[in-house]
């Protein structure tokens, strides 16, 4: 039997992406009868409203999900670590955004216009890929049905929101003193934000590679079931407040004519083709800060491949980044009776 409406657990809901979440669950009409809201034990006591009534935020303990139905977290890869397995023993579907599970053979990773089937194979927690994985595979899963992918090179150019809000108070401290010719400090990151780029996102690895640039190649095999395809991957954090931007360069198996990759990027649910540069119409973080959709523009062939195509995809990373997508993949279960 279909539940037409659900119990709800939000686990790191004073959080960026929480916050963004209970703006969506307003927004979306999200079925919701109990609106649970959980975090760590210094936010406890905290009044956020939700569809207009003020609720309480509660600390997180292995008590918080009796008779929850759908336990989101967006909390580190630790929480989820601790908490995950306790929601689903007391009966709740777990929609992680943590890398704690992502590439668990028995966690189907999902991004919903994409993969919505895997569901299915869910064991009790569904992950979400990170958030520059989501943007771009969303591009690449269209052009890739039509067109076989050879390879990918991507470099990325991510918001601070990515590392959450502390990193959002640092860029915002870090410009005023900066304008104000004042001392600058870091704490969040290794450097100085404001004004600069990082060349890395979370540690490196032997390869040379960081983490987040590993996420990408593995999820993103994993979300288009293609273990074996080539992605390289860059990834920049910016000074930039909110949405990831990315430069994406795709090799496919045949010549690929630019005008047909429009197209069909135009036809595919949750993009947005901005595309008119002779009139400086291209996605920007500005374009795509508080929207749903994934903004692609410059799409154009890669005149140092014979078979390839450039393209600029810019996309709220807080919003289908993360906790849209939950969102979505919380509506899709429903949908599928996948919530008893």
């Amino acid at each position: 039997m279909i539940k037409s409406k659900v119990n709800i657990a939000i686990v790191g809901a004073t959080g960026a992406v929480g916050k963004v979440f209970i703006d969506l669950i307003h927004e979306r009409n999200f079925p919701a009868n109990e609106i649970r809201l959980l975090a760590s034990q210094r936010s406890a006591g905290k009044l956020i409203k939700v569809n207009g009534n003020d609720l309480t935020v509660s600390t997180t303990t292995n008590d918080s999900f009796e008779n929850i139905d759908i336990a989101f977290i967006s909390a580190s890869a630790d929480v989820s670590r601790e908490f995950a397995p306790v929601a689903v023993k007391n009966g709740a579907i777990v929609i992680d955004d943590s890398s704690a599970f992502r590439l668990n053979k028995n966690v189907p990773l999902v991004i919903p216009e994409i993969n919505a089937d895997d569901l299915l194979l869910h064991e009790g927690i569904t992950a979400i890929p990170n958030c520059s994985t989501i943007q771009m595979a969303m591009v690449l899963k269209p052009l890739h049905d039509k067109n076989p992918i050879k390879r990918v090179i991507v470099d990325t150019y991510q918001a601070v929101s990515g590392t959450g809000i502390e990193a959002i108070n640092e860029l915002s401290e870090q410009t005023k003193n900066y304008v104000n010719s004042k001392d600058i400090s870091s704490h969040v990151y290794p450097h100085q934000i404001a004004f600069n780029l990082l060349p890395h996102i979370e540690p490196f690895l032997e390869s040379g590679y960081t983490n987040e640039e590993q996420k990408m190649i593995n999820e993103t095999r994993k979300i288009l079931h293609e273990p074996k395809m080539l992605i390289s991957a860059t990834c920049v954090r910016v000074p930039v407040f909110y949405a990831h931007s990315e430069a994406i360069h795709i090799e496919f198996e045949n010549p690929f004519d630019p005008e047909d990759a429009k197209a069909i990027l135009g036809n595919f649910p949750g993009i947005v083709v901005y595309d008119d540069p002779q009139n400086n119409q291209y996605p920007m973080p500005i374009t795509a800060v508080n929207k749903n959709e994934v903004f692609v523009g410059r799409i154009r062939k890669d005149i140092s491949c014979k078979n390839g195509l450039a393209l600029w995809v810019v996309s709220d990373n807080l919003r289908k980044g993360a906790a849209l997508n939950a969102m979505q993949i919380a509506e899709h279960m429903i949908k599928m009776d996948l919530i008893k």
